[in-house]
C-alpha cells in the first residue's frame, strides 16, 4: 500500500508515518499544505491520500475535490480532528473515499484502510449512518436549479468568462490560482450547467441573467 500523508502538524505526520511503516505501509510523501498535497499526489500517484482538513494555502476539502476530479484512481481518506457533520458530508460529496477521526483506535484505522484498497468506504458505522441519513434527506428535497449549485469561486470564473477573459492562463492570473485549478472549476461549471463548452457557458449566463454584461 502506497500512502501520502497531508497534515500541517509535523509531530502528527512523524507519528503517523512511524505507525504506517511499522505495518509495512510505504509512505511515499508528506505534504504540509493542501496545495502541496495536490502537487505531490500528481507526482507520486499514491493509492491513498490521508488528508487533514485544516491546512494553509488550500484546505483539505478543496484539495480532496481537486485530486478526486483529476486523479480518480487515487483514493482520498480524510483524517481529521473535526467533529462537524458538515465536514463529513462535504468530504463525501467532494469525492473522499472515507472520513476518519484522529482519535480512532489503531486496529480500527488499519482495518478500514485495508478496506479502502478493496474499494470499500472508510467510515465507522456511526458516520456511515449519518451519511445515509443525510443523502436520503437530500434525495427527497427538490433538486436545486443548476445555477444555485455554483460555488462563489465558480461564479467568479463565470463573470470573468462573460467579461471576455477566456484562456486558462488569464483566468488563473486574475484569480491568483493555478491553471489546473481553473480547469477544475471550469469542468464543474460545465457539468452543473449541463453545457459542453465555454461559449455555451457564456450564452447560458447571459440568457439567464446570471451576470451583468455591462459590468
Amino acid at each position: 500500500m502506497r500512502v501520502l500523508i497531508a497534515d500541517d502538524h509535523a509531530l502528527f505526520r512523524d507519528g503517523l508515518r512511524s505507525l504506517l511503516e511499522a505495518r509495512g505501509v510505504d509512505v511515499v510523501a508528506e505534504a504540509r499544505t493542501g496545495r502541496e498535497a495536490v502537487i505531490l499526489t500528481r507526482q507520486h500517484k499514491p493509492e491513498i491520500v490521508l488528508m487533514d482538513l485544516t491546512m494553509p494555502e488550500m484546505n483539505g476539502l478543496d484539495a480532496t475535490r481537486l485530486i478526486s476530479a483529476e486523479l480518480p484512481d487515487v483514493r482520498v481518506v480524510v483524517l481529521t480532528a473535526s467533529e462537524e457533520d458538515n465536514d463529513l458530508f462535504e468530504a463525501v460529496k467532494g469525492g473522499a473515499q472515507g472520513f476518519l477521526r484522529k482519535d480512532l483506535e489503531a486496529e480500527t484505522f488499519f482495518s478500514l484502510l485495508e478496506g479502502v484498497t478493496r474499494g470499500e468506504p472508510a467510515l465507522t458505522p456511526q458516520l456511515a449512518r449519518k451519511v445515509l441519513r443525510e443523502f436520503g434527506r437530500a434525495s427527497a428535497r427538490p433538486a436545486p436549479k443548476p445555477v444555485e449549485t455554483l460555488t462563489e469561486r465558480e461564479r467568479e470564473v463565470l463573470e470573468l468568462l462573460v467579461e471576455g477573459v477566456t484562456s486558462n492562463r488569464d483566468l488563473a492570473a486574475r484569480l491568483f490560482v493555478s491553471e489546473n485549478t481553473i480547469k477544475y472549476h471550469l469542468r464543474n461549471i460545465l457539468d452543473k450547467l449541463h453545457v459542453q463548452n465555454r461559449a455555451q457557458v457564456i450564452a447560458y449566463a447571459l440568457r439567464h441573467g446570471l451576470v451583468d454584461p455591462a459590468g
